[in-house]
């Protein structure tokens, strides 16, 4: 037998108020037309005053265990993949940890930086100690306040975020080795530094000691991500073994409709197999991939059994893939 993590429950967490397009335009000189023509965002949940990447994270993580019957006692492992961590030290996860009383002689707990790549580099990471045999339960989550670092003069880039969180809780299990088993099946990770000045923030604590705001090259990093998300997503396939039909469900990192529609074209993946929430939540980095994991599920388009293609790109640049089995 092989060992493999298996996926036994998803939550996620949106802030109450929703911040139209229109509510936009009579902020800045914009239109919900010209955004939606560019991006298909229509809306995005902003984090209410007080509000941290740790409290949506938890309730995100909240809801995981109750749909796999768990409770916080039952985790080893709590990864949070943030690029809006709540404070500088200690790690935003460490907070989670308190907050879901997963504090047994075997937890431990820490966040992750790969910005809209993370939560499937933390996918891997916990993949790694789960198969390894170093934890036996693992709760992945993404979380981000990017309504916090972002100019809400530029529209070039205050348009396209939002807040939330998305956990997915793991347990350790066994299969075959071979595609059919249930549970995760490969993990690819990549970065190129050398893109930096593509997308990044303008301040931080070396340097100006400042959180700073969202910068961004759009055109060439659409360019970059529709060809990266497709070799990554390619990369994923091959290493398992399976082909892009056998594929029943692309979950994408929700930056952009174009970039998802011109990435699954590649791939010769239909449009009904790919799940699609950036036009209701907007692009809320890490936390994108396991919030539009977890809706579908609990809509139930994934059902046990089903294959699951993940694909993210960031700032960095980094970009990775995953596929599992739920």
């Amino acid at each position: 037998m092989v060992p493999r993590s298996r996926m036994i429950g998803a939550g996620a967490y949106l802030p109450a108020r929703v911040m139209t397009n229109d509510d936009l335009a009579r902020q800045i000189e914009t239109s919900d037309d010209w955004i939606r023509e560019r991006t298909g965002i229509r809306q995005r949940h902003i984090a209410a005053e007080g509000e941290t990447t740790a409290d949506m994270a938890a309730a995100a993580a909240r809801q995981a265990l109750e749909q796999a019957g768990r409770k916080g006692e039952d985790v080893d492992l709590i990864i949070v993949a943030t690029a809006t961590p709540n404070h500088t030290f200690p790690a935003t996860a460490v907070r989670v940890q308190a907050m879901l009383g997963a504090t047994g002689p075997r937890a431990f707990a820490f966040d992750v930086h790969a910005v809209c790549s993370g939560f499937v580099y933390a996918l891997a990471m916990a993949d790694r100690f789960l198969v390894s045999g170093q934890a036996r339960t693992a709760l992945v989550i993404g979380a981000e306040t990017f309504s916090r670092i972002l100019n809400w003069e530029d529209r070039g880039t205050c348009v396209l975020f939002g807040d939330g969180a998305g956990a997915m809780l793991l347990e350790a299990g066994e299969g075959t080795g071979t595609p059919a088993d249930r549970g995760v099946l490969t993990t690819h990770l990549h970065s190129d530094g050398r893109h930096h000045d593509l997308l990044y923030t303008d301040g931080g604590v070396s340097t100006t000691g400042t959180a700073g705001t969202v910068q961004m090259e759009g055109r060439e990093v659409f360019r970059h991500a529709v060809v990266k998300l497709a070799e990554v997503a390619r990369e994923a396939l091959d290493s398992a073994g399976v082909a892009a039909g056998e594929v029943d469900w692309v979950v994408p990192h929700q930056a952009n409709l174009r970039i998802i529609e011109g990435t699954t074209r590649k791939l010769g993946i239909p449009a009904e197999r790919v799940v699609v929430t950036v036009d209701r939540h907007a692009n809320t980095s890490a936390a994108s991939i396991p919030l539009a994991f977890s809706e579908a599920v609990r809509d139930g388009r994934i059902q046990p059994g089903n294959l699951v293609l993940f694909e993210a790109m960031g700032g960095g640049f980094t970009w990775a893939s995953a596929l599992l089995r739920v």
